[in-house]
């Protein structure tokens, strides 16, 4: 264990200029986060958080807000960079960032901020129905929400032998399928997920991401079944519970360097119940990873 607790600063990415296929919308999604986070964080009493889970106090996170990356709604290219930036400066202030989206271009500037502001391999567990490995096609040029993780893993660090996607279901390009049996990361698809169990699945993640020095969590949305979280930028039945998905995140947080909550869209979700289970990821991220392993 870290001798010091670790500090969280969230970063909001308002943006979803990268969203040609699927459904606009995940600029609201960093307000709305927000505020049902203030749901959760007004529960603590004298600097602690009672887990009704363990059973035991906890001490509350630390968690501040830096506000939003400098989006520019026209210019896809920069807002990335600005993105990647402020992400790196979080890092180099010895803060983890948490970082609300916006659509899945936040994988990509996620992941060049982690590793522009670290030294070392990085890997990347990579929460997501869909593969996220287009290079490119006349819709979505080479950087969009259907590309993250293939940009991702171009960088000279990140490690895709450490990496790994989670969630994944259906169908895909069969080029998505070249890419992936010869230079893709692992997979747990949601069946296998599923028929793991979630103890079972998290120790397989754990074991790949095991060797990097850095490991960058990116959580699409869509990776939970659209019963339990209506507001996607797409809908993709047989996803993972809530459960699971609160369950998986508790047991990753002291192994990860940075958390990213993209693709909750607003405009499709039912009573805020996709931006409420948004705002508990990132609170239990904080909670049970404010000590790293």
């Amino acid at each position: 264990m870290s001798a010091t607790a670790r500090t969280f600063e969230i970063l909001g990415v308002p943006f979803d200029g990268a969203a040609t296929l699927g459904w606009p919308g995940a600029r609201y999604a960093p307000a709305r986060i927000r505020e049902a986070l203030g749901w959760i964080t007004m529960r603590t009493e004298k600097g602690l958080v009672y887990s009704l889970e363990t059973g035991q106090l906890h001490p509350a996170p630390a968690i501040t807000d830096r506000g939003d990356a400098h989006v520019v709604p026209h210019d896809l290219q920069a807002t990335l960079t600005n993105t990647s930036e402020a992400i790196a400066d979080i890092i180099r202030n010895n803060k983890v960032p948490i970082i609300l989206g916006g659509d899945d271009s936040t994988l990509y500037s996620g992941s060049k901020g982690v590793h522009d502001g670290t030294a070392g391999t990085m890997a990347i567990i990579h929460f997501d129905a869909h593969l996220d490995v287009m290079d490119e096609n006349e819709a979505q040029g080479t950087h969009s929400q259907s590309s993250g993780m293939r940009r991702s893993l171009e960088l000279p660090r990140a490690s895709a032998d450490h990496s790994i996607q989670v969630g994944l279901r259906h169908f895909n390009f069969p080029s998505s399928q070249a890419y992936v049996t010869t230079a893709g990361p692992a997979r747990i698809t949601a069946y296998e997920f599923d028929s793991l169990g979630t103890d079972a699945a998290v120790q397989k993640i754990l074991q790949r991401v095991s060797g990097a020095d850095t490991v960058f969590l990116s959580f699409d949305i869509d990776a939970v079944d659209p019963a339990h979280a209506p507001g996607a930028g797409a809908h993709e039945p047989g996803g993972l519970s809530s459960r699971q998905a609160i369950d998986t995140i508790r047991a990753l947080a002291p192994h990860c360097h940075a958390l990213a909550i993209t693709e909750v869209n607003p405009l499709t979700d039912h009573r805020d119940m996709t931006s409420n289970l948004a705002a508990y990821l990132v609170y239990y991220f904080a909670t049970f990873g404010a000590e790293a392993i």
